[in-house]
């Protein structure tokens, strides 16, 4: 554990924003989990809704820093393309 009050300081912010990110990642795989369950039933209006509500929210972390965009992209992307294929 540190000894200087600034590193005592410094540890307890590191952990209450880890503990903050875990939440919002979380929340983000929810999010991308509830589509890909919405694609697996086969319910593809359920699935387009789901979609609809993840894409601001992986937006959202990409602009908090919490993921890559590339990772994001990636994502919404393969969301995307299962969803649409049910639509066929």
């Amino acid at each position: 554990m540190a000894n200087i009050k600034s590193a005592r300081k410094r540890a307890k912010q590191a952990e209450k924003t880890r503990k903050h990110n875990m939440g919002l990642r979380s929340r983000m795989r929810t999010k991308i989990k509830d589509v890909l369950k919405a694609c697996d039933a086969g319910d593809k209006d359920a699935a387009a809704a789901a979609y609809k509500d993840a894409v601001p929210v992986i937006d959202s972390m990409v602009n908090k820093g919490i993921v890559n965009k590339n990772k994001a992209a990636r994502h919404k992307s393969r969301m995307n393309k299962r969803v649409k294929a049910l639509a066929v």
